[in-house]
């Protein structure tokens, strides 16, 4: 299953099997059977991307998942990006702050980088740590834009869990990264964040036990 935030919103890909165990779409959540057209997809991602009032969640099925990806991802172009959700001796998290919401340090990857070379370049960069043990992989997370020239972006990101015997941050501003901060995630989910909902998965699947 694929799960892909388009404006906030998110398009999930999936097989027949998946889609059952979903159980019943809730009001706004629209499921359809991918019929093997590339340019079907395109309707569904416009819905998500003009914010349809009517539509908050996509769901399109096919039994064959990776020929849906496919015909998903022919419509965009494809920059790949690696971050890291940090711990401290605290058990705390590494969070950032910009451009209004809270996130996690991450950021392209460069040609002939590995995503885990690239995350830790990331969050050194984008938070002054030097000191980073990489950990295990967390789960992927997708989502699209619109660049400069209209074009339509496709970002996968390999997040990875990451520990720090260090504590001072410094946040990049050249980033606009306006805060660098230790939290709990009990202290985070203690009250309304303006958070990416990719992020806020990545931190809510940190918060069930292992």
């Amino acid at each position: 299953m694929y799960k892909i935030y388009i404006n906030d919103r998110p398009l999930i890909l999936c097989d027949p099997l998946e889609m059952a165990q979903e159980g019943t779409p809730r009001d706004g959540h629209l499921v359809a059977r991918y019929p093997g057209k590339t340019k079907f997809i395109l309707n569904y991602v416009d819905l998500l991307e003009k914010g349809s009032p009517q539509v908050d969640a996509v769901t399109l099925f096919h039994t064959d998942l990776e020929e849906l990806w496919q015909a998903f991802s022919s419509h965009y172009k494809i920059l790949e990006a690696a971050g890291g959700l940090v711990y401290n001796f605290a058990s705390q998290w590494l969070l950032i702050y910009r451009r209004g919401s809270w996130d996690l340090p991450k950021g392209k990857i460069d040609p002939g980088e590995s995503p885990e070379e690239a995350a830790i370049r990331e969050v050194q960069e984008e938070t002054g740590l030097r000191e980073l043990i990489l950990g295990e992989k967390l789960p992927m997370t997708y989502h699209t834009y619109r660049d400069k020239k209209d074009q339509r972006i496709l970002k996968p990101t390999h997040w990875y869990r990451m520990e720090t015997p260090e504590t001072q941050l410094t946040p990049q501003t050249e980033e606009d990264i306006e805060k660098a901060v230790w939290m709990s995630g009990k202290q985070f989910f203690s009250e309304e964040r303006v958070v990416y909902p990719n992020i806020s998965s990545i931190l809510k699947s940190a918060m069930k036990p292992a």
